[in-house]
């Protein structure tokens, strides 16, 4: 692992390194423009170049035919080919005509290439470069031994790595959201091992089909390490990769990396996963996700509300966060893409920050969200990961594990909370905000606790109901002259500066509860039932908390006299 990270950095550095030669023509946070595209093309130009003239003698026979696609897909031996007499190499023999030969192979592509190229937007920079006399240059670089992406010298998951890692640089340089398009891999693979945790029908089947579907997928990283992993569980198992992103760039460099892959390129798409689902009424094996947290969905709000009104016949139906953020809009869309359990059910693993587990008070849209996933037993686990572990974020994160199997199981009725805050390694050099790292033998103690289901110091076991609580409406009369509650219709009339509510633990009885907390105080009160509203939060620290004891005041006066001593030697140093 520390080898490939070696090779994969290395390489990174040399072709990141090419962006000198775009100096003066283009300001560093535009580098990654023009160094993206040309490292998704030079990687399509590396694979193509085994079967090159073999694609054109065929192109040469078939070119007039309705059928060419498909027989020129044979002779390159990829989903993929170019038709164009020209390859990076070959274009260095006419540097005068460099962005006409340029654009002429950029054409020679298939469609599906061309797709990914125009997503880029990268048409704009050609012409810009050639008007300034780098295109030549550039293109040159990218012939160099530093720049061969050719299969032989660089794996298929070893390009997906180089790919996102010149964008966590290009993102740095933009000072953009790094953490938008990237999720650190040991994250993913601790997703990637509960999601498949003792899973027999894919660890032990024989040519098994899954699908697995990430609704913010970013460059493809979970989808590419899900199918890594589970090929080193089952060569003989196929994972299917679906994925849906808003940002041009990533989409590109996704589709690019399932086209290079042999994977079906056509179920990558691009757009809005909130307000425009790609994949409506499709159903997946897993769900994984890193969906965007405390970003406003307020542009995509008509259209929510709009789905929202279908009930449970969209994706919406038990509830809306509010508009500041719309991470739990993702988690529900992931659990409407569930398998109904005749059809072998579904399992998720999707991260959050801390605000959907407790967010919203009893009634509200994140409150009705927890209920409905809690009273249908649909969480299995919730684990707290360390802090500073994104590249973009240093705040407290969770994956949130969800299955609608657990009907039957040791799990049924139960949800296990891990605090895995403490399980980290300190980065020697920090990168963005990310400052710790999570060990391969860290994941497999996160695995194995998630695994054994047992209760230590990091794992608690929970019944659903734990996190429930009925909010009441406490209510008190309005007290006469006399000193006697006003009636109204015979009953006393409540005084509404006197309003208060009590949150009653689900499985505790309301009457009993209510007779011991709120009588002895108030003897006159009593609850408005048809104001009475069912909620869920999960206060995950408070159950981890541990009781430090203050230190003795002796301690404390000792270590305020020490400072004192050190102040005044200071004050005297400056008056003197």
């Amino acid at each position: 692992m520390a080898n490939r990270s070696a090779k994969i950095d290395q390489k990174a550095d040399l072709i990141w390194a090419i962006a000198d030669k775009l100096t003066g023509v283009y300001k560093p946070h535009e580098y990654g423009e023009v160094i993206l595209p040309l490292t998704v093309i030079r990687r399509f130009d590396c694979i193509l170049s085994d079967t090159k003239d073999a694609v054109l003698a065929k192109y040469e026979e078939v070119k007039n035919l309705p059928m060419k696609d498909v027989l020129l897909r044979k002779a390159s031996g990829f989903d993929f080919y170019n038709t164009s007499k020209y390859t990076f190499e070959r274009l260095m023999a006419d540097p005068d005509n460099i962005e006409d030969n340029f654009k002429d192979y950029l054409n020679g592509f298939s469609e599906n290439v061309r797709d990914i190229i125009e997503k880029f937007k990268f048409d704009g920079h050609i012409t810009t470069m050639a008007n300034k006399d780098i295109l030549y240059i550039v293109l040159k670089e990218f012939t160099t031994e530093r720049a061969n992406l050719h299969p032989s010298e660089i794996s298929n998951l070893e390009m997906g790595y180089i790919f996102e890692e010149i964008i966590r640089r290009f993102s740095e340089a933009h000072n953009e959201d790094a953490g938008q398009h990237y999720t650190p891999r040991e994250v993913i693979q601790l997703m990637v091992n509960i999601l498949f945790y003792d899973d027999n029908d894919i660890l032990s089947g024989n040519n098994v089909a899954k699908t697995i579907y990430d609704p913010a997928c970013g460059t493809g990283g979970m989808l590419s390490v899900a199918e890594e992993y589970l090929h080193s569980l089952n060569a003989s198992t196929e994972l299917v990769s679906f994925g849906q992103e808003i940002n041009d760039q990533t989409f590109a460099i996704c589709k690019a990396d399932m086209l290079i892959k042999g994977n079906n390129a056509d179920f990558i798409k691009d757009g809005n996963t909130l307000s425009d689902d790609q994949f409506k009424g499709q159903t997946f094996d897993y769900i994984l996700s890193n969906p965007p947290f405390g970003r406003e969905w307020k542009n995509e709000k008509a259209k929510i509300e709009e789905e929202a009104k279908l009930g449970f016949g969209g994706r919406f139906g038990a509830g809306l966060p509010a508009a500041s953020d719309g991470q739990m809009l993702f988690l529900m869309t992931a659990i409407s893409k569930m398998k109904d359990i005749s059809q072998g059910g579904s399992r998720i693993a999707i991260i959050h920050n801390g605000s959907p587990l407790f967010t919203g008070d009893a009634g509200s849209g994140p409150s009705d969200i927890r209920k409905y996933i809690l009273e249908n037993d649909l969480l299995e686990a919730i684990i707290a990961l360390p802090n500073d572990i994104f590249y973009n974020t240093g705040i407290a994160t969770y994956i949130w594990v969800l299955s609608n199997k657990k009907a039957g199981t040791v799990r049924e009725g139960k949800v296990q909370l891990i605090n895995a805050n403490g399980l980290y390694e300190k980065r020697r050099k920090a990168l963005g905000n990310k400052r710790n790292d999570i060990t391969e033998l860290q994941i497999a103690d996160i695995t194995k606790i998630y695994g054994d289901f047992v209760e230590n110091e990091i794992s608690k076991i929970f019944d659903n109901a734990d996190f429930g609580y009925t909010k009441i409406t406490v209510e008190r009369p309005i007290v006469g002259e006399d000193g006697k509650p006003i009636l109204k219709k015979g009953k006393p009339e409540a005084d509404s500066s006197l309003r208060d509510t009590e949150n009653v633990p689900l499985k505790e009885d309301i009457q009993e509860y209510f007779k011991r907390e709120v009588l002895p105080f108030a003897p006159d009160a009593w609850i408005d039932t048809k104001k009475s509203k069912v909620g869920y939060e999960i206060p995950f620290t408070r159950y981890f908390y541990k009781y430090e004891a203050p230190k003795p005041s002796e301690e404390i006066m000792a270590e305020i006299l020490e400072l004192e001593k050190e102040l005044s030697g200071s004050l005297e140093e400056v008056f003197r």
